[in-house]
């Protein structure tokens, strides 16, 4: 039967005579194809012309959303150091009286031509415009020796872990120099790479600090930013004449309050683990009473480290007569079943994954210092000041915050996109509030969702009163041919009590048509996990934030929605909205919270944290 289809698809494409046939009850007609019924179309066997077939149902379309990346970071290069070629006086060995006690010392600049530095495009090229001048001194030698400056600086960058970055990304060796080797090209080769090597290194951290170590746009499609250009061309000049290289470094990290707060949560938490070695249990299978395994000592070292105080002293007698054994004995088994009780699992004493992970830490110390590492390094792709009034929707925490006058004044439980339809990470600004929305449709659910109902019944649309149009132009729904393209067709849902959008949306135009607004489907804001929307983001409250944006009062908005009509009003002044995705973050009081990573984002970063650190140490 599947050759006899095959060759039948072949006649008809090659065939346009079959039509004119006499054609049995069941075949396909005229009509059929103005009303997009096409399950049933008729295959005729070349062979038997008597014989008809049925074309197999055509495969749907489907429309796929953003998609995640194998990060790439960014393009390095050599240093281009032909034109270092002029001597510079580095500086003198002085007298007490302040007089020359003997000819200058000077490290040749043509030694910086044999200097091989990789670096980021922009770094390279602010470090061929410094040195590319002889007016430049040296910034990190003073005559043949590396002056306090320089050790200032190497100090400063090894401690960068404190700003979420990468000691790794920014350490450079101490110049090579034998004090019993006399040989000043020696010295002079070893002295140049040194220097550039350090001005590379404290250029990348000004860069890494201000804009992030990763181009965000390289993880997904669903990261949206505009990044941030840092001027280095004055960054060396200004390191060789600051009194304090270390503050002025200092200087360019962001210091806004929520970056601050971060900051000084990852202190605690580095101070807290220090010489704090993590337990690990390795289980290949469940781990049952009266099983045996030697990762028993694990469980027992974990639940003793991890367990409540209450836990331990009800169970002391148990902990204390431990002596190693493998054997899950009935004792530990009680044990283990107060530990999973304690943290809401089930309290069966069967050791799984979800056991291990509580017992190993859960959201310990180690994994909360990673997810503050992502999001001191995100923060850094968003403005330093995020200003005195925006809204920040935070998609991990299910949560919207109104901020005016420097302080939060509003917040609700919001629903965002499932894990199929995320929502964007990206930040914008608010324009408009339209009440009694209409719900234009997009392509992704035309396509995804309502064509497979509209080709099994094209009046679908029509039935629940969604208006359709082709080219503009209204049309009803079972005129559509909906097994062609849906390009040109437009679908959208008129004001109801039933519109998707419910009483009102609130835009902020861009390419991704994500907005936030009111729904219907009120329930969802009751969970826990509101990763339930096709993309956009619903509120609990929208009347509250639309009066909060357009700088009214609740009353008001709901006169707005009492009038029926379909209405737009702009806002008095366009606000900031940044839908953003963190993983900790701190609340009204600078405590810094912790969320599940519920689009697995967190890893992507990790991941292009680990690629870019692994380019820069490579070599051409």
């Amino acid at each position: 039967m599947t050759s006899f289809f095959k060759g039948a698809v072949s006649a008809l494409a090659l065939s346009c005579g079959f039509a004119a046939m006499a054609a049995p009850a069941h075949a396909y007609t005229l009509m059929d194809m103005i009303r997009g019924h096409r399950e049933r179309t008729p295959i005729i066997n070349p062979a038997n012309p008597g014989e008809f077939g049925e074309m197999p149902a055509m495969p749907l379309p489907k429309v796929s959303g953003p998609r995640y990346y194998t990060y790439k970071p960014d393009a390095m290069r050599y240093v281009n150091i032909a034109k270092f070629s002029e001597p510079t006086v580095t500086g003198a060995i002085a007298s007490a009286t302040g007089e020359a006690a003997m000819a200058p010392v000077v490290v040749e600049r043509q030694f910086l031509a044999e200097a091989k530095v990789r670096a980021d495009v922009n770094v390279a090229k602010a470090l061929e415009t410094y040195y590319g001048s002889s007016q430049n001194p040296f910034v990190w030698l003073t005559g043949a020796e590396v002056n306090d400056r320089a050790k200032a600086a190497m100090s400063f960058l090894s401690g960068v872990g404190s700003v979420g970055l990468d000691p790794a990304d920014y350490a450079v060796d101490p110049p090579a120099v034998d004090p019993a080797n006399p040989d000043p090209a020696a010295r002079d080769r070893a002295l140049t790479q040194f220097e550039l090597q350090l001005s590379s290194k404290v250029l990348a951290y000004v860069q890494d600090t201000v804009r992030g170590r990763i181009d965000p746009n390289k993880i997904s499609g669903y990261h949206d930013f505009r990044r941030k250009q840092v001027n280095l061309g004055p960054v060396l000049k200004l390191a060789r004449m600051s009194p304090d290289i270390g503050a002025y470094l200092t200087s360019r990290t962001p210091d806004g309050p929520q970056f601050a707060a971060l900051k000084e949560e990852l202190a605690k938490l580095k101070a807290e683990t220090a010489g704090d070695e993590p337990i690990t249990i390795s289980l290949d299978r469940l781990l049952r009473p009266g099983d045996s395994s030697p990762e028993v000592a694990n469980i027992v070292k974990a639940i003793g480290k991890h367990g409540s105080e209450a836990l331990k002293a009800q169970h002391a007698a148990t902990l204390a007569a431990y002596s190693g054994g493998f054997v899950y004995s009935p004792e530990l088994v009680s044990l283990v079943e107060d530990f999973q009780k304690e943290h809401n699992l089930k309290p069966d004493g069967v050791i799984g994954q979800a056991t291990v992970r509580i017992m190993t830490g859960g959201d310990s110390n180690a994994s909360k210092i990673e997810k503050l590492t992502v999001a001191m390094e995100q923060a850094r792709w968003l403005p330093e000041d995020l200003g005195s009034r925006y809204v920040f929707i935070n998609q991990p925490a299910f949560m919207v915050y109104y901020h005016n006058d420097n302080k939060e004044q509003l917040s609700m439980r919001v629903v965002v996109g499932q894990k199929s339809n995320q929502t964007y990470f990206f930040q914008d600004e608010i324009e408009t509030v339209e009440f009694n929305p209409f719900w234009g449709v997009p392509q992704s659910i035309i396509i995804n969702e309502m064509l497979p109902k509209l080709r099994a019944d094209p009046n679908y649309l029509d039935r629940l009163g969604y208006e359709v149009a082709i080219n503009g132009h209204a049309v009803p729904s079972s005129s559509v041919d909906w097994y062609g393209s849906t390009s040109n067709v437009s679908v959208r849902q008129p004001p109801s009590g039933d519109n998707a959008l419910g009483e009102l949306k609130i835009l902020f135009p861009n390419s991704h048509a994500i907005y936030m607004h009111d729904t219907p489907s009120k329930s969802f804001f009751k969970r826990d996990m509101r990763a339930l929307s096709h993309g956009c983001v619903r509120l609990a409250d929208p009347r509250a934030m639309a009066a909060a944006v357009l700088n009214t009062s609740v009353a008001d908005v709901a006169r707005q929605i009492a009038a029926g009509q379909n209405k737009a009003v702009s806002v008095p002044q366009k606000v900031p909205v940044y839908v953003s995705y963190f993983t900790a973050w701190p609340n009204k009081d600078g405590v810094v919270e912790y969320f599940d990573d519920v689009y697995g984002r967190d890893a992507y970063v990790e991941k292009a944290f680990e690629a870019t650190t692994k380019a820069r140490d490579a070599q051409i």
